[in-house]
């Protein structure tokens, strides 16, 4: 008898974990939860972890591995519009990281707490014989019913985002061939695996997005994934213009190198840029229009000629 196929990581969560959902869940289908504050306010909650060889080198600086983890946590907050308040701390660590490690490390968060305004509030440490694994909650504050969802995109309205695209996936690609495999210049190079490994959370431009969002989250798992729960929690359809990507100019280098890696652009993960849609925004709002909602269901990718393009699976999933 044929084993039942494989649950991926949203129909794991779906089957188990939805149903133990309550108020402010936002039915486990979002990146956030949402609890009533102080009135007028809501709380933003977020957690997310990572994984030693999954999202970061075992020999990595510690300091960018505690910044990476504050802040992939943070960029959550920005695609809401929330004011960060504090964090919860999870570390389950093997001996090799030991003091000069953790040193390291906790210097890496109190920088970013710093530059962020945020403290840590608490936590947990445990030991591990596998992969280390360190988890952030962060809690923000909002006014209340102004946090854009996932759900809310409609036809008619624009793509945006912040930033560029692509630089942290083309970072991993070089950090794991340890080689210049995308034939970039030695800044180019540094650059796109400073942003696989430092993002930078759209903090500040996230409270001017979020009143004009109808739907919003940050690119984690990819832009055409991301797009897609835009699209599936909105019950809409969603195109992507490649015409209209923003890039670095490492990335457009490497791109003019090898056209094969618009792939990784458009799947890779790790850019932590927000992702929104809107009819308009204001002129002068640093975003850029990458595409649109339209009737109908998944997103379709364009290339520069208008022809769609057939990527395949998009996006990370975990399982």
């Amino acid at each position: 008898m044929a084993k039942p196929p494989r649950l991926d990581e949203f129909q794991r969560i779906a089957r188990f974990f939805s149903p133990l959902a309550g108020k402010g869940a936002l039915g486990l289908k979002d990146d956030v939860a949402l609890i009533d504050g102080p009135p007028g306010t809501q709380y933003v909650l977020k957690t997310d972890a990572i994984v030693e060889k999954v999202h970061f080198f075992s020999d990595d600086p510690p300091d960018q591995v505690a910044r990476k983890l504050l802040r992939v946590n943070l960029s959550d907050l920005a695609a809401k519009g929330a004011t960060p308040v504090g964090y919860l701390l999870t570390t389950a660590l093997t001996a090799r990281q030991d003091e000069t490690w953790l040193a390291k490390f906790s210097a890496g968060l109190a920088s970013d707490q710093k530059k962020f305004g945020i403290a840590l509030l608490g936590g947990d440490s445990t030991r591990t014989h596998g992969a280390a694994t360190l988890s952030v909650t962060a809690i923000g504050r909002v006014a209340a019913g102004e946090a854009p969802t996932r759900g809310g995109a409609r036809p008619g309205d624009a793509v945006w985002m912040t930033g560029t695209l692509g630089d942290a996936a083309l970072g991993l690609l070089l950090l794991k061939q340890r080689k210049s495999a995308l034939r970039l210049r030695g800044n180019d190079e540094k650059f796109l695996i400073r942003r696989y490994r430092l993002p930078e959370p759209r903090m500040a431009l996230g409270k001017k997005i979020a009143p004009l969002a109808s739907a919003s989250m940050d690119i984690s798992d990819g832009l055409v994934a991301d797009l897609g729960h835009i699209a599936s929690a909105s019950k809409v359809g969603a195109v992507i213009e490649t015409a209209r990507l923003p890039l670095s100019r490492a990335a457009r280098a490497a791109l003019a190198a090898d056209r094969h890696l618009l792939r990784a652009i458009l799947t890779g993960g790790d850019d932590y840029e927000i992702l929104f849609t809107a009819r308009t925004v204001p002129a002068g709002l640093p975003v850029t229009r990458i595409g649109r909602i339209v009737r109908g269901k998944g997103v379709t990718v364009l290339d520069p000629t208008g022809a769609t393009l057939r990527l395949g699976p998009g996006g990370y999933t975990h399982f």
